[in-house]
């Protein structure tokens, strides 16, 4: 039979609960989501955030990137969540000087979403359309975490691609 000391067993009175804590708290989540699921729900909240409705919202931003981002702009700016809500903020005053124009509107092609358990990789051509018919092209990626049930970007890189001629 084991002997514990008495240090061995004050010890293990408080290490077996913190097991069976984590245990409870990580142990729901053993097993990775499925991807085909992934590339859908990424894909999905892809398309709805570049409608005008939702990329034009603050809501639309706050929802799709987490708090922790990093982004960087096609001209190398780098900037994070509150950079870009900001930018909400002072929208208003900007709508007010000028009168409501259409802006552009976004898609996405080749969209390709790579599932590694609770994060994914996705890679697009984002295509710009301006009012006056001006077409322009990005790669974009961004870096995903599945955090508390939902999928949010953390990482965010735009590249303009060359026009050709």
């Amino acid at each position: 039979m084991l002997t514990l000391r008495p240090v061995q067993r004050l010890m293990l009175l408080f290490a077996l609960p913190s097991l069976f804590v984590m245990i409870a708290a990580y142990g729901n989540d053993a097993s990775p989501p499925d991807a085909a699921r992934t590339r859908g729900e990424i894909t999905t909240m892809l398309m709805t955030f570049l409608t005008p409705a939702v990329n034009n919202s603050a809501a639309g931003h706050e929802r799709f990137w987490a708090d922790d981002l990093v982004y960087t702009s096609s001209a190398g700016k780098v900037m994070s969540k509150g950079d870009i809500l900001k930018s909400f903020a002072e929208e208003p005053k900007a709508k007010a000087d000028s009168q409501a124009k259409p802006g552009p509107v976004f898609t996405a092609e080749d969209i390709l979403v790579r599932p590694y358990g609770d994060m994914a990789a996705l890679t697009f051509r984002l295509v710009k359309r301006d009012p006056d018919g001006k077409i322009s092209y990005f790669r974009n990626s961004g870096t995903f975490l599945l955090r508390n049930g939902k999928w949010q970007a953390i990482t965010w890189q735009a590249t303009r691609v060359a026009e050709s001629k």
